[in-house]
């Protein structure tokens, strides 16, 4: 989304207005900034830039249906205003119409061929439609993109993108992303290592112990560590696009990620005798995500809807303090806190669990790549991997997925996530 400051030598009150609604917004006070476009509105009604900055407004509000009429406002005003074609279809996606948001991103790039926030958003478009295909090429429009810019590494060494042959040669891997991004992408390092490569896999400092023997590799570096010599690189998220990856092709074979046994044998130890089913617990990601605040789930709503008579053990190793009250109130839920000191402990902590039950953050990741059953629960707007309206993954085998019906409301998600822990352990 871009929003439009007003500029003239003189400025207008409608203009003042509009760059006194940016600021505001610009500081996260939505409704006090809804107020000034209003307002500019009201002096001048036939301004595109406007309206395209309130429906971004009403964009940041999740007042999704009430964006699109000022973005398509926008658009009549000024047919070719690009940025508002663009969040037009932002907008269409959010209420899940994907093709009318295909078309929008195509009236965007007509214009401007060169506009990457186009390429990218219909990327992301086409990835949660399931047409992979088309989608993986246009993902690559990201390194493109400005805040993509500090990841962007700059090797002399062509990128490999399946194109030419590598038996023989050495392939760097690396992670470029989040946790869970590195999490769910290494499983093509089997993939890459059977075409006769050696690999390098350069990976995130909180996952090497984790990757430490993972099957394919030949040497594992530490993100920010010198790097031995190699032939070519590839990023881990173009790696799909390199094995031509469709939604019937994922290499979903589990797990591809093991515990440590001695860790395995340390955390069952620590964890000691329990009964009734074992669930893992996950409620809450990285506060820094840009989607954090729709998808994790106060402690004391998840706690209230399940079913008592389970061990309930916390993954997680940082606590919000909107979190911390109802975890001290709490005396069937088992925290180990920062006695997890990274991914090879928490794995063998999940490797004793029954069930994992979390939000989308890096732990569902590694609950799905051990092939432990796990319970996701899903914002009403889900990231693009989990498709839409599925119960399935088909990155996950044995993951189950539970979508919000309501922006916002967990309830019937966790509900539903009760009925069927009872359920599975009536099985055991």
């Amino acid at each position: 989304m871009v929003s439009s400051q007003l500029n003239f030598s003189v400025l207008s009150t409608a203009a003042v207005l509009n760059n006194s609604g940016l600021a505001l917004h610009t500081q996260g006070l939505y409704l006090e900034a809804l107020e000034k476009f209003q307002a500019a509105l009201a002096l001048e009604p036939d301004n595109p830039v406007i309206f395209n900055n309130r429906g971004v407004c009403y964009f940041s509000l999740n007042f999704f249906e009430d964006a699109i009429p000022s973005y398509k406002l926008a658009t009549v005003l000024e047919p070719r205003y690009v940025e508002a074609h663009n969040n037009l279809g932002n907008a269409l996606v959010k209420l899940f119409q994907h093709e009318e948001a295909l078309i929008s991103y195509d009236q965007a790039l007509a214009l401007d061929s060169g506009y990457v926030e186009a390429y990218w958003n219909k990327a992301l478009a086409l990835l949660q439609l399931g047409r992979f295909s088309e989608g993986w090429v246009l993902h690559e429009s990201r390194w493109a993109k400005p805040s993509f810019q500090p990841i962007v590494r700059h090797f002399p060494q062509h990128i490999w993108d399946g194109s030419f042959p590598i038996n023989g040669k050495t392939v760097l891997l690396h992670a470029e992303q989040g946790l869970g991004d590195t999490l769910q992408f290494v499983r093509y390092v089997e993939l890459v290592k059977a075409l006769g490569a050696r690999i390098v896999l350069e990976a995130q400092a909180p996952l090497i112990p984790l990757f430490d023997g993972l099957f394919g590799v030949g040497a594992l570096v530490k993100q920010g560590d010198p790097l031995p010599l190699f032939d070519c690189h590839c990023p881990l998220m173009s790696l799909p696009l390199a094995f031509q990856t469709t939604l019937t092709s994922v290499p979903n074979a589990v797990p591809y990620l093991k515990p440590s046994p001695e860790k395995q044998l340390f955390w069952a130890e620590k964890l000691g005798p329990t009964s009734g089913l074992r669930v893992g617990l996950v409620w809450s990601g990285d506060p820094r995500h840009q989607n954090d605040k729709h998808r994790s789930v106060a402690l004391d709503d998840l706690l209230d809807a399940l079913p008592s008579g389970f061990t309930y053990v916390s993954l997680q190793t940082e606590i919000r303090d909107s979190d911390r009250q109802a975890l001290d109130d709490c005396d069937r839920l088992v925290h180990f806190g920062p006695k997890l000191k990274d991914f090879s402990d928490t794995a063998a902590l999940c490797a004793l669990m029954d069930v994992v039950v979390c939000v989308d953050t890096s732990v569902a990741h590694l609950s799905g790549a051990m092939g432990k059953p796990t319970f996701l629960l899903l914002p009403y707007n889900p990231d693009w991997r989990w498709l839409l309206e599925r119960t399935d993954s088909p990155w996950y085998p044995t993951m189950k997925l539970f979508r919000q019906e309501q922006l916002g409301s967990w309830q019937s998600a966790l509900e539903n996530v009760s009925v069927d822990l009872q359920l599975m352990a009536s099985k055991l």
